[in-house]
């Protein structure tokens, strides 16, 4: 199955594809519209192990596109623009990962007390995206040394900014979090996909030393039990873990 969200960029350009080509055949534009249209509607129906409203988006991004930019009288491949920033923003080996979805203000709040560790330790967010979670983890605690890692670099200088703007002590470095090490960490926290959880398992067991933690904002790890689940943002829990990890 492809990564996410490349079924939709690549229905939407053979879409916008065959309404800007067909004309040239001789097909009228409506026609055009209905081909391309119905080509993004057959992709999503194609598309059944995506969720319900990635299906729609499948399925709606040319005729909404073809909507918003028909108004203003504005050529066809101006559409590739934002999906240039979605490459900029999210390089094709982030797609894997979680989109940008940061950490509620309280989500972590009780952590500490659920998770004790010595004051000066080291704590990794993976896929820091801007920095909610390293400013969630600090005001949890306040003394430890805190890592953010961040494939996409745009999104790792915007973090960086806005913890050097907050004075948020935090070192926010490009890197692919599945390539890090993160033996040297005795926390390590994410909010990933559900369809990551298993690989991140799988990492923390082989890295992780005994007595570290691995915590995950809403998704949690089914093959593992957790020592811990906290609640304090309806909807978004977090569950905690600790190495080495029980199994169910």
């Amino acid at each position: 199955m492809l990564i996410w969200p490349l079924p939709a960029l690549l229905t939407w350009l053979a879409a916008w594809g065959l309404f800007l080509g067909l004309p040239a055949l001789g097909v009228a534009g409506l026609v055009a519209f209905v081909i391309a249209a119905a080509l993004g509607c057959g992709a999503a129906l194609l598309a059944r192990r995506q969720t319900l409203w990635r299906q729609g988006f499948i399925a709606l991004g040319f005729p909404l596109s073809l909507l918003a930019l028909g108004g203003a009288g504005l050529p066809g491949w101006v559409w590739l623009l934002p999906l240039g920033g979605l490459l900029l923003l999210y390089p094709l080996r982030s797609w894997r990962d979680a989109p940008l979805f940061p950490t509620p203000e309280a989500a972590l709040k009780g952590l500490a007390q659920a998770a004790p560790l010595p004051p000066e330790a080291s704590l990794l967010e993976a896929g820091c995206g801007l920095g909610d979670g390293l400013r969630a983890l600090r005001s949890e605690y306040p003394l430890a040394r805190l890592l953010g890692l961040e494939w996409s670099w745009p999104l790792r200088l915007l973090c960086d900014w806005r913890c050097r703007r907050n004075g948020l002590r935090a070192q926010v470095r490009r890197a692919d979090i599945w390539a890090c090490d993160w033996s040297a960490h005795q926390l390590v926290y994410l909010f990933q996909r559900p369809e990551s959880m298993p690989r991140a398992v799988a990492k923390a067991e082989r890295e992780l030393q005994p007595g570290g933690w691995l915590v995950s904002l809403e998704f949690e790890a089914a093959e593992l039990l957790p020592e811990a689940k906290l609640e304090s943002v309806a909807g978004k829990p977090v569950w905690l873990y600790q190495a080495p990890f029980r199994r169910r």
